[in-house]
């Protein structure tokens, strides 16, 4: 396919050369200032913020209306494009991006849809020539999907950060952590997350809690930490119940 790339942040440094590995010809890359977007292409891959997202669009698909457009934002609907152009669709790369350290897309799961059947099988088959993993998945289940993430990438890096302070204060590099944040992900491969859980809130020790609790300054950073640790608890209490829930089921089998 003939591709016209627009954005330059880190998702499409990411995705440009794998559409070049997957042997597309990319024709163009462009900023949001659209001044070299040619005219024709089979493909405009829109890859900005997702507040630029709509600006780009309306500049992007003037003159170029009967074009196949696809932006990749996990938070915006499918019909962002809608009124713009008559065939548009999303290619959702799920994914942290980089443009210092370029990943695999091969094992990036890419979720897509499309406003025609004729355009779907069109991002499909982009999406599938990159990734070996594609997925079908529609604007309303997309926004759970990106909920999910954030939890699982967003707020866990932000715990990373907050751990990053916590050993500097005290003249700690955050290198020693690494060790246990690799077998904690590995462990996720193997076991659910509710298997994988340790620590002094499953088993709410609030003797640990407390004292732990007590060595944050900082107001809205010792909240969290109680906050998660009732969250952990209560999961692992829904958790328990479930088991013996299932035990009681089959003894009555």
């Amino acid at each position: 396919m003939t591709i016209a790339l627009i954005g330059r942040g880190r998702l499409a440094t990411n995705l440009l050369p794998a559409l070049q590995q997957a042997g597309h010809d990319v024709v163009s890359v462009n900023s949001r200032t659209l001044e070299e977007l040619p005219p024709r292409a089979d493909v405009y891959i829109i890859s900005v913020k997702d507040s630029a997202l709509q600006e780009v669009i309306a500049k992007a698909t003037k003159g170029r209306e009967q074009q196949l457009f696809v932006h990749t934002a996990g938070s915006m609907p499918l019909d962002v494009f809608a009124g713009h152009c008559e065939h548009y669709g999303v290619f959702y790369p799920m994914q942290t991006f980089s443009k210092d350290r370029l990943v695999s897309f091969q094992e990036i799961p890419v979720f897509y849809e499309a406003s025609d059947n004729d355009t779907l099988q069109t991002v499909k088959q982009l999406a599938g020539s990159v990734s070996q993993q594609v997925y079908e998945l529609s604007t309303e289940e997309r926004k759970y999907l990106h909920l999910a993430a954030v939890f699982a990438c967003n707020f866990v890096n932000h715990c990373y950060a907050l751990s990053a302070d916590i050993l500097a204060q005290h003249g700690l590099p955050f290198d020693v952590m690494l060790p246990l944040i690799d077998e904690t992900a590995r462990k996720v491969h193997e076991l659910h997350p509710l298997d994988a859980q340790t620590g002094p809130a499953v088993r709410y020790d609030e003797n640990v809690i407390s004292m732990q609790a007590n060595l944050i300054d900082n107001p809205a950073v010792r909240q969290l930490y109680e906050r998660l640790s009732q969250s952990i608890h209560q999961k692992a209490i829904q958790k328990n119940d479930q088991l013996r829930l299932t035990e009681d089921t089959g003894h009555r089998v």
